[in-house]
This record gives structure tokens, C-alpha cells and sequence, in this order.
């Protein structure tokens, strides 16, 4: 049974898998970052870790990114850090990987879902946006728009990013994760 995933824990009692969830564009890896910043976590990014596969590896990733991502974040929970994990985590299966994670780790978890319910700030966002990694190939504004993003079925922590700025976002998550 997962510890409280709506709940801030101290980080020096229990390790905390942050999981971060949310389509291209919507703010999620700026917030990632913030938030892993402030807790001072482990950041996982699996567009990283994807995009390493591809260069060095060559290969066609499928779920290897989040596969190695996972025994990452268990390594870093079972030492006791807490750990902030940037992806996209469209599917069910996804979500429940990244939560047994927590759960064999004896780690608390919560999950955080991002988006931008304003559709044209969302677009130029993704239209807009430099890619942080050197080659990496980022979706076009149809291919958000299409992507296979599943209905959620658990609890989790939401933030519109939409007419915020990134500080707003990042006190709103807080406040959430202290409540």
C-alpha cells in the first residue's frame, strides 16, 4: 500500500518518487526541474535517457527508456533520495510501473499531472519551443495533439500551467504537496 501520494514528505525520513506526468509543451520538464531543485532530488528525464538509447545504442526505443529509468529511480530511492521523474507517462501501465517502484523501494510517491488547458498557449508552446538536447527530434503540434494519453484512474496532483508563470506553477505545486 503506497504512503500517502498526496502529502510533502521529509525527505530525510522517507525517500519520495515525485512522477511526473503530462503531454509535450504543457510545462511539465520546467517544473520537474524546479520542484527537484527545491527538494533537492534525483532528476530523472526520460527524454535523456530515450535519446541516449538512440544515439549510442541505435536503436528503436520502445519502453527501454522508462524500463532503465525505473531500476534508476529504485538505485537512488533504496539509498534514501528522493527522486523527481519528467516524462510524458501517457498509459495506465506507465503510471502503475512508476508507483511499484515506490512500493518496492519502500519510498512514498506521488503523482503530479500537468497541462495546459489553453489550447493556443499550449500550441504555440510546442511550436515555439528549442529543443535542450542536442538532436533530439521534438513533436509537432499534431502529433501532441494526437498522442495516446489515457484517462486517469488514481488520485494525483493537478497543475494548469496555462496563463501562469513557471514561479505561479511551482508555489501552486508546493502549497499542493503541503497540504
Amino acid at each position: 500500500m503506497p504512503r500517502n501520494q498526496n502529502r510533502l514528505i521529509n525527505t530525510t525520513d522517507t525517500p519520495t518518487l515525485y512522477i511526473f506526468s503530462g503531454l509535450p509543451g504543457s510545462g511539465k520538464t520546467s517544473l520537474s526541474q524546479m520542484l527537484a531543485q527545491r527538494v533537492n532530488a534525483v532528476y530523472l528525464r526520460i527524454d535523456t535517457i530515450e535519446h541516449a538509447l538512440v544515439e549510442l545504442c541505435a536503436i528503436d526505443v520502445q519502453g527501454e527508456g522508462y524500463g532503465l529509468a525505473y531500476r534508476v529511480a529504485a538505485d537512488n530511492l533504496c539509498m534514501g533520495m528522493s527522486v523527481v521523474a519528467d516524462s510524458c507517462n501517457p498509459i495506465e501501465l506507465t503510471r502503475r510501473m512508476w508507483e511499484q517502484v515506490a512500493v518496492s523501494t519502500k519510498a512514498a510517491y506521488v503523482n503530479i499531472q500537468i497541462l495546459c488547458s489553453d489550447s493556443r498557449e499550449h500550441r504555440l508552446r510546442v511550436e515555439t519551443r528549442m529543443p535542450t538536447l542536442p538532436g533530439l527530434k521534438l513533436p509537432t503540434w499534431i502529433e501532441v495533439e494526437n498522442r495516446e494519453y489515457h484517462e486517469w484512474t488514481v488520485d494525483r496532483i493537478i497543475i494548469d500551467t496555462a496563463n501562469k508563470t513557471e514561479a505561479e506553477c511551482l508555489e501552486e505545486l508546493w502549497s499542493k504537496l503541503s497540504a
